[in-house]
């Protein structure tokens, strides 16, 4: 008698315990996923950021400019074509903005430069900026699913900053 409820008792706390660990697990490979997308997200603005940050001759006021384009067409796709296929599902052009800071050393300040003045404007003869930001400004959305778990929207605004090294 006492081996058969021994035997009932496993079973009803394996019951008990089996929700709990494969909700556990699936929130695991849940924030493994997140986790990932930032990554490549932020490898992304990091390569359109060294791509346009290397080359000669970058309008950077303009998001037309053949150079721009081909970066975020490079970063989002791995081609320099415009027409593939994205790495990251949804994720546009568009989506990518690309300004340009100079470094005052008066104040010891990163500011941005505005491309309405003529001196940020490299096609007009103005000067070089010091730095290039690449950001997702308005956020790239995704949704976790876990399950048992509100399904809120999560917005990742990754940054990247690097030095500018083109003329």
């Amino acid at each position: 008698m006492r081996r058969c409820s021994q035997r009932g008792n496993a079973m009803l706390e394996m019951a008990m315990y089996v929700p709990i660990l494969v909700l556990l697990l699936m929130g695991s490979v849940e924030v493994a996923r997140l986790t990932y997308i930032y990554y490549t997200l932020h490898k992304m603005l990091e390569t359109v950021a060294t791509y346009v940050s290397t080359r000669q001759g970058v309008n950077f006021c303009d998001d037309t400019d053949a150079t721009i384009v081909a970066a975020k067409a490079f970063a989002i796709s791995g081609s320099s074509d415009t027409t593939g296929q994205p790495i990251v599902a949804n994720l546009t052009a568009d989506m990518i903005q690309i300004s340009i800071h100079r470094y005052n050393s008066d104040s010891q300040t990163l500011a941005q430069c505005d491309c309405s003045a003529t001196g940020c404007d490299l096609s007009q003869g103005g000067l070089a900026p010091d730095y290039i930001e690449v950001s997702i400004p308005d956020g790239y959305p995704i949704t976790p699913t876990i399950p048992y778990v509100a399904q809120q929207q999560i917005l990742f605004k990754p940054i990247v900053v690097v030095r500018y090294g083109g003329t």
